[in-house]
């Protein structure tokens, strides 16, 4: 059975055991969030929402709090002698699967 669950405003397709890394979440590590936004269920029998599936929940742990790797912007423009260079880091939740209810 799998998910299309709507977080931080992007998808994600997923599975019992998957790990996927969203938009910071403000929970603290080791404990579960319900994601509520349920788009789609398939499997044997697929639901679609209009938007959302109603009954629908997945159940994640929250494995870790963190951010990702430095991302470079550069602005140039020539002969004008003008360069900026900024930098940013996204920060993230990593979530494990545990369980998808329909």
């Amino acid at each position: 059975m799998y998910a299309i669950v709507k977080t931080g405003g992007k998808q994600y397709r997923v599975e019992k055991g998957d790990t996927i890394y969203v938009e910071r979440l403000d929970v603290s590590a080791g404990d579960k969030v319900t994601l509520a936004e349920v788009l789609l269920v398939g499997g044997e029998e697929t639901r679609v929402g209009q938007p959302t599936v109603k009954d629908a929940s997945v159940v994640a742990k929250v494995l870790a709090q963190g951010r990702d790797a430095k991302v470079r912007v550069f602005k140039y423009k020539k002969r004008k002698h003008y360069r900026r260079t900024r930098g940013h880091r996204q920060s993230y939740t990593a979530l494990q699967i545990e369980a998808i209810q329909a």
